[in-house]
């Protein structure tokens, strides 16, 4: 995804005048755009979370079918993310940052026009598949508008924070929209602001060099696809039918045959998506490894305690979105506080640290129950939400694993790991929190068993970045 240097695109003839064209007079407007389309993305990760019981109550709907609302978006980003990014280095990444930012106003419109859950699940694996372009190609241009050093650390800085304020907004501005307007100007707020990136970008953005060696791999993305949606769809219908049923089991399967079918057919490509030579070093393994876990276990936590707010403490969507603000909050927080003490102690200080008090804050709501404080929900909330210590230092474990030629396709890995952790987190932890609940409707949800399973996940992390960050002997 990190485009070729612009001295290789020089004698690529119309496309390398593309890549060195453009107006580019104003670089913080270029940043502008490529960062309100990194946020938009990043904000409906948790904007839908709070709206989940309103979309229910007005057009039905089982607690599987909430969960698809949710994964239908991350499982469209996760699987199609490393072709998208293989896409943009063959025709410019600006130009599939466009298309992606018109799938995404394109899915958004539809999501708040859909007349039932069938066509909201639909409308929502577009928006994903929007997504999926904007993530990669976004650090893509970032990188070729800034090609001074300093100024591109300034820039990246910016981008990342961007990406941490659209997660802590989701709750509050989900729950406020809500409140005014109702569930579907969740989606309908998208449109004008993908609206004005897409003017920016147009006016403001140079293209990206392009690299014509790159090839499509179709069957890694059709396996890779097969596979997240099989396993995740394995989780979603055990929660609705149970654990040991002839459908979850089947799906389930299946999506681990296509798992491996995927392995082998990366094997074998001659350009795959995922190149599995990078998995040979331990650190580059147990780092990617950690990534899966951490959004796993935190998109995971984040649906459950949503749905348990509103569903069975009957707390407003407003409401449910202030008492998730401060984990938000915390996430930036730990984000932030991260880059700085792994400069300064490495990497794996701030990722035990971080992994280790994420699995005590989920212990802690593990322990809610319908009479305890919600004050005691919050402060267990924030501690989980510390984990944002491991992401910058696990990024930088992948990076320096990898080795400069392969930062790009490395950063892109983790992202997809990290996304696919997501998909497969809301699938199972959902799961355990509606097979909690009497008759899987929603009622008598309760925290004890998912986030038991959140936590016992930390721990596993933990351990895999100490494995991560142990020296070579």
């Amino acid at each position: 995804m990190i485009p070729v240097p612009a001295e290789t695109a020089a004698g690529q003839g119309r496309a390398g005048t593309t890549a060195a064209s453009g107006s580019g007079r104003s670089p913080t407007l270029a940043l502008v755009a490529v960062c309100l389309g990194f946020f938009v993305i990043q904000l409906d990760v948790t904007i839908v979370n709070v709206a989940l019981p309103t979309i229910q109550h007005d057009i039905g709907g089982t607690v599987a079918g909430l969960q698809w609302v949710v994964d239908s978006y991350a499982l469209a980003l996760a699987a199609v993310m490393l072709t998208a990014g293989s896409t943009a280095d063959r025709i410019g990444a600006k130009r599939v940052f466009l298309i992606g930012l018109t799938a995404f106003a394109i899915g958004s419109a539809a999501c708040a026009a859909a007349p039932d859950l069938g066509a909201l699940i639909a409308a929502r694996t577009v928006q994903g598949l929007g997504a999926s372009a904007l993530l990669p190609c976004s650090l893509s241009l970032i990188v070729h508008q800034f090609p001074d050093s300093r100024a591109r650390a300034r820039a990246l800085g910016v981008w990342g924070g961007m990406g941490s304020l659209g997660v802590a907004l989701g709750p509050v501005l989900g729950g406020a929209l809500i409140s005014l307007f109702g569930w579907r100007a969740i989606f309908l707020v998208n449109v004008p602001v993908c609206l004005l990136t897409a003017g920016l970008l147009v006016r403001y953005v140079t293209e990206s060099p392009l690299n014509q060696a790159r090839r499509a791999d179709l069957p890694g993305l059709l396996l890779g696809i097969a596979a997240l949606a099989g396993i995740t769809a394995g989780f979603i219908e055990a929660g609705r039918q149970g654990w040991l049923a002839p459908l979850p089991d089947a799906l389930g399967a299946a999506g681990i045959v296509a798992a491996a079918l995927f392995i082998l057919a990366e094997r074998w490509q001659a350009s795959p998506m995922l190149p599995l030579q990078l998995f040979r070093g331990r650190a580059f393994s147990a780092a990617t490894a950690v990534g899966m876990l951490f959004n796993l276990c935190l998109y995971g936590a984040l649906i459950c305690m949503s749905l348990y707010l509103q569903q069975t403490r009957h707390e407003s969507a407003i409401a449910t979105g202030l008492l998730i603000l401060p984990m938000s909050a915390a996430v930036g927080v730990g984000s932030v506080a991260s880059g700085r003490l792994t400069a300064r102690y490495g990497p794996r200080l701030p990722m035990i640290a971080g992994l280790g008090l994420a699995a005590v804050g989920a212990v802690v709501l593990s322990l809610i129950g319908t009479t305890t404080s919600l004050g005691v929900l919050v402060a267990g909330s924030v501690i989980l939400g510390m984990c944002s210590l491991a992401m910058p230092a696990m990024t930088a474990v992948v990076v320096g694993a990898a080795g400069p030629e392969h930062a790009g396709v490395a950063s892109g890995v983790l992202n997809t790991a990290r996304q696919a952790g997501g998909a497969i987190g809301v699938a199972l932890l959902g799961s355990l929190l509606a097979g909690a609940g009497a008759g899987g409707a929603g009622a008598g949800l309760t925290l004890h068993v998912p986030l038991i399973v959140a936590a016992a996940g930390y721990l596993v992390a933990v351990g895999l970045a100490w494995l991560a960050t142990r020296p070579d002997r």
